[in-house]
């Protein structure tokens, strides 16, 4: 029984940004069903997997949740999503407001069937401005809210997207927020609302609430940036036999730092290290030392001094250490997990925890279509109608169907 039980949630999206926020609202409970056109989320495609449209990206965005494949270019795809949306708290999509209404979808046609609904929408740009109708994708996000261009600034040689999607996931938890805050307000006014969650706009708030620096002032005070942020020397640092992260950031970490290793010279007879000030003002050089001071000692030396002086530290991870995390493993983060069709699968657990409503993943990840006829039975049809709709063209993929 998560903190969502009772929650009806009607996903429409695809790929990352959107999966990624009804798979969290399906782990806290709710019930979600994912809607696919008949040729299926294009992600289940991307990556190793055991059976076609069942790759990794896809089993790690879609959990908790069930699917059914309509055709709603039909007139009876969009008739049964329509019925479906009657029973529902949320519809949420990704593609284009524009292409929404051509479906029949937009949010009057909807709310005519639904005046509660809250219908979320996550798309490019916002719906006031010349870009409205573009289309976007998580790389070109990244490049129009500063990341590549922050990256080369910080010492890359050249602009570089981050390599993960991150626009689509940091989109994704605005319109998380942006959802529970829309059904709170639905239980004081008892109505529904649209929702519109534009990626450039909240990139750009994300990014820029660290880096518009001095030109937060009119007149500007600077030309903008976070230095600590930008400084080459703000990386991993190399030890003897590998890599550590640190941040020595407050005036008592240097201190026990200098301290910890005999070095109390650096903060009584060097003013860039004396005061926090003096440090930001001298990032790239205290950072430089820094950086040849911990090449002196092994990765475990420097950590075990750190631990001792409560300086922050944290091994650098890679994609297969970090599964062997000692921190992760005593609080069993990564399960293995038999799925229906899969077999043995690799599993993240809930982060967040609730102590009196645990959210805990109740549905696998599911093949397309394979809990069509359940959903429409809980929607009220009954197996005349289901007969009926079977007979129309296929636009109602079976399991069977699918599965082939």
């Amino acid at each position: 029984m998560g903190p969502l039980e009772g929650l009806r949630v009607l996903d429409m999206t695809s790929v990352v940004m959107g999966p990624y926020a009804t798979q969290i609202l399906g782990d806290f409970g709710a019930n979600v069903i994912k809607v696919e056109a008949p040729g299926g989320d294009v992600i289940r495609q991307v990556g190793p997997s055991r059976n076609k449209g069942m790759g990794p990206l896809f089993l790690n965005s879609n959990r908790s949740k069930r699917s059914i494949t309509l055709d709603l270019k039909t007139p009876q795809g969009l008739k049964v999503l329509l019925r479906l949306a009657e029973r529902a708290d949320v519809l949420v999509y990704n593609i284009r407001p524009a292409a929404m209404a051509r479906l029949g979808l937009s949010y009057e046609e909807v709310a005519a069937h639904n005046p509660q609904i809250i219908y979320a929408g996550m798309f490019g740009y916002s719906q006031d401005g010349p870009y409205a109708s573009n289309p976007a994708y998580d790389d070109l996000i990244q490049g129009a809210a500063l990341l590549p261009y922050l990256i080369q600034r910080a010492g890359s040689d050249q602009p570089r997207y981050v390599p993960t999607a991150l626009s689509d996931r940091v989109v994704g938890l605005h319109a998380l927020s942006a959802i529970l805050a829309a059904l709170h307000e639905r239980v004081r006014s008892g109505q529904g609302q649209r929702l519109d969650i534009p990626m450039f706009e909240c990139m750009v708030n994300f990014v820029l609430a660290d880096h518009l620096g001095g030109l937060s002032f009119e007149p500007p005070l600077d030309r903008g940036g976070y230095h600590r942020q930008l400084s080459p020397e703000r990386r991993p640092y190399q030890t003897s036999d590998g890599y550590v992260c640190t941040l020595l950031y407050t005036d008592a970490h240097w201190l026990r730092f200098c301290e910890a290793i005999g070095r109390s010279d650096l903060i009584e007879n060097d003013h860039r290290f004396a005061t926090f000030h003096a440090r930001m003002e001298h990032i790239d050089e205290v950072y430089g030392t820094l950086s040849q001071i911990l090449q002196q000692r092994t990765t475990a030396e420097w950590l075990e001094i750190f631990g001792k002086a409560d300086i922050p530290a944290m091994p650098m991870h890679d994609i297969e250490t970090v599964l062997n995390d000692p921190h992760l493993k005593a609080i069993d983060f990564f399960r293995i997990t038999e799925h229906p069709t899969e077999g043995h699968l690799r599993e993240m657990k809930v982060p967040t925890r609730f102590y009196r409503t645990p959210a805990t993943p109740v549905h696998p990840v599911p093949r397309q279509g394979q809990d069509g006829r359940e959903i429409l039975i809980e929607a009220g049809f009954n197996a005349e109608e289901i007969r009926d709709l079977d007979d129309t063209g296929g636009w109602l993929k079976s399991d069977e169907t699918i599965q082939a």
